[in-house]
């Protein structure tokens, strides 16, 4: 199971600050992303980049129980 840190809009989809997810073993970060959409099928989500263990992480990253994952999407500024 992953802690799983969530900002800007996937907080406001998912509402709170984080979740908790079980991933299958061998599980990379795109699998998590996907896993996590999912959750929210009827909000359509942006692209975000990923932070595991407080470092931005390729979707082919090969996740571990215990890691903590930030998902971050973009932010508007103006």
């Amino acid at each position: 199971e992953l802690n799983v840190l969530l900002f800007a809009s996937y907080a406001e989809a998912l509402g709170g600050s984080s979740i908790r997810i079980a991933v299958a073993e061998g599980a990379v970060v795109g699998d998590l992303l996907a896993a996590v959409r999912q959750l929210v099928p009827a909000k359509p989500l942006p692209p975000a980049a990923v932070a595991v263990n407080q470092e931005y992480a390729p979707m082919t990253r090969r996740l571990q129980s215990g890691d903590e994952v930030a998902i971050i999407p973009p932010v508007a500024g103006g």
